[in-house]
């Protein structure tokens, strides 16, 4: 199997390539790393070799049977669709494509079921949702199904990954006393900037608006969403303070329950040890974790909750090769491997 990574040499793009080495490597027989012009002849690591950057025209030319795209909304925008006219199933982290109605919108554990009944035969373009929403619809999902969400408040606690090398760079930079360029137009060491992407005209940043967009997208249409998207000092991933309200009065124990099976979830759940999740914890890992489970004594039907996960892996990396893993499963390539 062919796969291009589109944008390799940036920081999801790099996780990428170390997610699609552990869960994949043995099924790909061919890694073109693929990034914008002025990366062009870099190389990168892949199964302990290093293997030159490539660019957009020549990867198209190249028709790779998968596309993993970590590379802004701007430039999948333009080169989806080329990979895709080419026979391409592209995996889209970006933002470019969650909302259009033509295309699947995919967290596997939740919706996977989806890409069975689609026909990639001749290429197409899946969307991987935003890091946050991956976490939050995660823990959603099993208490969906069983109480009915109706409402969700959500307060995030975004790490700097989440911006890119530049922003963890000025966290370096301010932490040892250093000049150097800035992604946030403040300080981010000791500080917390309650803004995460742009703002929009309604008041709330698009990170704030995607959470709510993409739940309602990946979950249901019904539920009402309201989001605080804050940025943190912090590398290991993102946290969120979560409030449900549902349909149905539930029983602690069998939220407990639900969250311990839902796949992809572990919970972390125990106030008498002090055991709840932290990025600290999450980072490098692929599971999401759940935890501060308590029951909204202000208003009935509620359940107050804390989420954490690796932005860069189950929110972006791992949950675009886990798409990739389900169309191998499925038998979307049957046909060129058995060629090849």
């Amino acid at each position: 199997m062919k796969v291009a990574v589109v944008g390799s040499t940036g920081m999801v793009g790099g996780v990428m390539l170390k997610v699609l080495e552990e869960r994949l490597g043995d099924q790909v027989d061919q890694l073109l790393p693929v990034a914008s012009a002025s990366s062009i002849g870099k190389t990168v690591s892949f199964l302990g070799k290093d293997i030159a950057v490539i660019g957009m025209a020549e990867a198209v030319q190249t028709k790779p049977d998968i596309a993993l795209f970590s590379a802004g909304g701007g430039t999948s925008l333009e080169w989806a669709p080329k990979f895709a006219a080419a026979g391409t199933i592209v995996i889209d982290n970006s933002s470019a494509w969650r909302m259009d109605e033509t295309k699947l919108l995919v967290v596997p554990e939740i919706n996977g079921k989806l890409l069975a009944s689609t026909d990639f035969s001749k290429g197409g373009i899946i969307a991987n949702p935003n890091c946050s929403t991956i976490q939050l619809v995660m823990a959603l999902a099993p208490l969906h199904a069983r109480y009915s969400v109706q409402r969700v408040v959500v307060s995030t606690y975004q790490s700097v990954t989440g911006t890119g090398m530049k922003a963890v760079k000025q966290l370096e930079d301010e932490r040892h006393g250093r000049e150097g360029e800035r992604a946030y137009p403040y300080p981010i060491n000791g500080n917390v900037l309650a803004r995460c992407d742009e703002f929009l005209e309604n008041g709330y940043t698009k990170e704030e608006m995607k959470l709510a967009w993409e739940t309602k997208k990946i979950l249901d249409p019904a539920i009402r969403v309201t989001a605080t998207a804050v940025r943190v000092p912090v590398t290991g991933g993102h946290s969120e303070a979560v409030n449900v309200q549902f349909a149905k009065d539930f029983e602690m124990a069998d939220v407990r329950r639900l969250l311990s099976e839902a796949p992809g979830v572990e919970l972390v759940d125990n106030p008498a040890m002090d055991a709840y999740p932290m990025p600290l914890h999450a980072n490098g890992k692929d599971a999401v974790f759940v935890g501060r489970l308590r029951r909204d004594e202000s208003q009935p039907n509620t359940l107050n909750m804390w989420i954490v996960a690796d932005n860069l892996r189950k929110g972006a990396a791992t949950n675009a090769v886990q798409i990739a893993e389900m169309l191998i499963a499925n038998g979307v390539f049957k046909k060129e491997l058995t060629a090849k």
